[in-house]
C-alpha cells in the first residue's frame, strides 16, 4: 500500500529528485516514487513559494495581511525593489563565484561591495552569517601568513613528487621531508596537496564491508540458501554496500528485503559503517510493516549484525536471526543480487559517483523506483508492491478454508 504520511525529509527529496531531472514531469517523478501525483505537485508549489517570498502568500514582511488594496500595492512594490536590488546584487557576485572556493569569495564580495548595499543586506542574499563575515575579515592577516606557508611548503612537496616520478602521496612525501629536517604532519600535507593539485599513484582496492568479529555471538543459518518465502514479512535478507564517491570517498547503503516479494522495505544510507547504520534500516522496515514480529533476518557475519545492539534490535521487534558462513557470498545471494544490480544500474558504468548529494539523490530515486516501477523478473515482471499487492488481493478473494 501507499504510504499516506510522508516525513518533511520524504518531501524535500522527492522536490530535491524533481528539480535535479530537467526532462522529467511530475507524473513521472511521483510514479517513481509511488506518491499521487496531485500531492507531488502541491510540494513543489509549496517548495516555489518559499524560494520566491519565503513566506506564505498574502502575507507581508511584517506578517501581517494587507489592510487594503494600497496596502498590498505598496507591499509588492517594495517587493519588486528589493527582487532588483537581490537581482542586481547576485549578478554582480556571479564573477566572485567562479574563483574556487565558495564561501570565501563571497566574503570577499561583501567586503568589496559593503559601502554601497551595507553588509546585512549582503549576507542576507548571499546567505551567509554576519558574525561569520566579521570574523572572516578580523583574521585576514592571519590567513595570509598560512597561505604564505602553504605556498612555500608546496613548493617543497612538489620538488620530492617530481622526485620520485609523481608516485609518492602524502604518507611517503611527510616521510620525506621529515628526512630533509621540515617539521610537518601528513594532514597538512594531505590538505596542500588537495589545494595545488599535486596527486600520488593510487591503485583502487576493493571495498570490504563484511569486517567479522571472531569473539561475537553467531545466530544459525535459517535459510540455507532458500530465497523464497510463502508470504510477505515471513523472511528477510540484509546487507551493506559501498556506494563510491568521488576519487576516495564511499557512502554505505544498508538495506533490508523481503524474500517473498524482493520488496525493499528498510534501508538507509551514511557515511561510516557502524552499527546505527544497520539498526536505522531495521528501524525503516519496522515502519514500513508495522511488526516484524516472528521474521527471520538473514544476513552474513559482519560486525555490525553480531553486535549486542543489533542482536537486542532484532529480539525487542520479535526478529529471529539467521547467519550465512563467514567468507560465502553464495548464502546471502540475494542481498549481493540486489547490490549488484542497484550499483550497476545507478553508476551505468562510471567508477563513482561525483559528489555525495549526487548520490543519494540517485540512490533515493533508484531505491523508490525499484519498489514501485522497476520490472522484476522473478515476480512476473511486476514490481515488489505491486507483486505484492496482488498477492493481498488472491489472498482476499480465496475461499476460507
Amino acid at each position: 500500500m501507499v504510504n499516506k504520511h510522508y516525513p518533511a525529509q520524504f518531501k524535500a527529496d522527492a522536490v530535491a529528485l524533481y528539480r535535479s531531472r530537467p526532462g522529467a514531469t511530475i507524473a513521472q517523478i511521483a510514479d517513481d516514487l509511488g506518491v499521487n501525483r496531485e500531492t507531488l505537485r502541491s510540494w513543489v508549489r509549496a517548495d516555489d513559494q518559499q524560494r520566491e517570498t519565503g513566506r506564505p502568500p498574502g502575507v507581508s514582511a511584517s506578517g501581517r495581511k494587507p489592510a487594503s488594496v494600497e496596502d498590498e500595492n505598496a507591499e509588492l512594490r517594495r517587493r519588486v525593489r528589493e527582487l532588483e536590488e537581490e537581482r542586481d546584487i547576485l549578478r554582480k557576485a556571479a564573477r566572485y563565484f567562479g574563483r574556487g572556493d565558495a564561501l570565501v569569495n563571497r566574503f570577499q564580495f561583501v567586503a568589496d561591495h559593503q559601502q554601497r548595499y551595507g553588509v546585512k543586506r549582503l549576507c542576507q542574499v548571499l546567505g551567509v552569517a554576519r558574525s561569520s563575515f566579521y570574523y572572516w575579515r578580523s583574521t585576514e592577516a592571519d590567513r595570509a601568513a598560512r597561505d604564505a606557508a602553504d605556498r612555500a611548503l608546496a613548493g617543497q612537496i612538489k620538488t620530492v613528487h617530481a622526485a620520485f616520478d609523481g608516485t609518492y602521496g602524502a604518507p611517503r612525501i611527510t616521510a620525506e621531508l621529515r628526512d630533509r629536517g621540515m617539521r610537518v604532519n601528513r594532514k597538512r600535507v594531505a590538505r596542500v596537496m588537495r589545494r595545488f593539485g599535486v596527486r600520488g599513484l593510487r591503485l583502487r582496492r576493493r571495498t570490504r564491508t563484511t569486517i567479522a568479529d571472531p569473539a561475537a555471538a553467531k545466530a544459525p543459518d535459517l535459510i540455507g540458501r532458500d530465497f523464497t518465502a510463502p508470504a510477505a514479512n515471513r523472511r528477510y535478507v540484509g546487507d551493506i554496500t559501498y556506494l563510491p564517491v568521488g576519487d576516495r570517498g564511499f557512502l554505505y547503503l544498508a538495506t533490508v528485503i523481503d524474500l517473498h516479494s524482493r520488496r525493499l522495505v528498510g534501508w538507509a544510507i551514511a557515511d561510516h559503517m557502524r552499527t546505527e547504520l544497520v539498526l536505522d534500516a531495521l528501524n525503516a522496515a519496522q515502519r514500513t510493516r508495522a511488526s516484524l514480529d516472528g521474521a527471520i533476518l538473514h544476513t552474513d557475519h559482519g560486525g555490525q549484525y553480531t553486535s549486542r545492539a543489533f542482536a537486542a534490535a532484532c529480539a525487542a521487534a520479535g526478529v529471529r536471526q539467521s547467519m550465512s558462513a563467514v567468507g560465502s557470498s553464495a548464502d546471502n545471494a540475494a542481498a549481493e543480487s540486489f547490490n549488484a544490480t542497484f550499483k550497476r544500474e545507478t553508476l551505468q558504468g562510471r567508477r563513482a559517483f561525483t559528489n555525495e548529494h549526487e548520490a543519494r539523490l540517485a540512490s533515493f530515486r533508484w531505491l523508490h523506483r525499484y519498489n514501485t516501477v522497476r520490472r522484476h523478473s522473478r515476480l512476473g515482471h511486476r514490481s515488489p508492491i505491486a507483486y505484492e499487492n496482488t498477492a493481498a488481493t488472491i489472498d482476499m478473494l480465496a475461499p476460507a478454508a
